[in-house]
């Protein structure tokens, strides 16, 4: 094992998660989780979450820590999946589905559109900007969705698909990461509260 990671806030704060010892496998920084969370704060109760590119699982328990209802996590890895499952019985979570994929062209359907995604691929894979429109193009998100992007350049608004604005953006040593909003109607968002 690589070492752990802890979920900060919420129902299970303090809990300690395996990181196995795979490469290019880097868990999001707590500070960044941190401010990730305070963005995420007025939207998380009771969202539906899609963690992409799982790896230690922190943002998808974080999630359900603090309150989301529902979180599907999903990574390429056996041995990642293997944990998760694990860490999920655990904690006796039952909202949740963990499942082995390689994103996105074997990701299951949605079942219902999700209203928050976790978007953090490998750099070197070139993922990030595919698996944004893949997620906009097969039906993934509510109307009015939140996506953070974790990445080792500055994402502009005009790199992502159409309705997809970034709200907001910080860097962390390398980490570039992002929150960026998604709607179809009026609604709204974190910035205008």
């Amino acid at each position: 094992m690589q070492g752990e990671v802890r979920i900060i806030a919420g129902q299970w704060r303090g809990r300690r998660l395996k990181v196995p010892d795979i490469q290019d496998l880097r868990p999001t920084p707590d500070r960044v989780r941190e401010t990730l969370f305070n963005w995420l704060a007025p939207v998380i109760a009771n969202a539906r979450c899609l963690d992409l590119f799982a790896g230690s699982g922190v943002l998808g328990f974080e999630a359900l820590s603090r309150g989301a209802s529902y979180v599907e996590m999903v990574d390429q890895s056996a041995e990642i999946i293997a944990l998760l499952k694990a860490e999920l019985e655990s904690m006796g979570g039952a909202n949740a589905s963990i499942y082995r994929a390689v994103v996105p062209h074997q990701l299951h359907p949605a079942r219902q559109p999700f209203d928050i995604v976790f978007l953090d691929p490998p750099y070197q894979a070139n993922l990030l900007l595919p698996c944004c429109h893949y997620l906009e193009e097969n039906h993934y998100l509510a109307n009015s969705a939140y996506i953070y992007l974790e990445a080792r350049e500055n994402i502009k608004d005009n790199d992502l698909p159409p309705d997809w604005r970034l709200i907001k953006s910080k860097k962390a040593g390398q980490v570039h990461y992002h929150l960026v909003f998604r709607e179809r109607n009026e609604k709204t968002t974190i910035t205008d509260r």
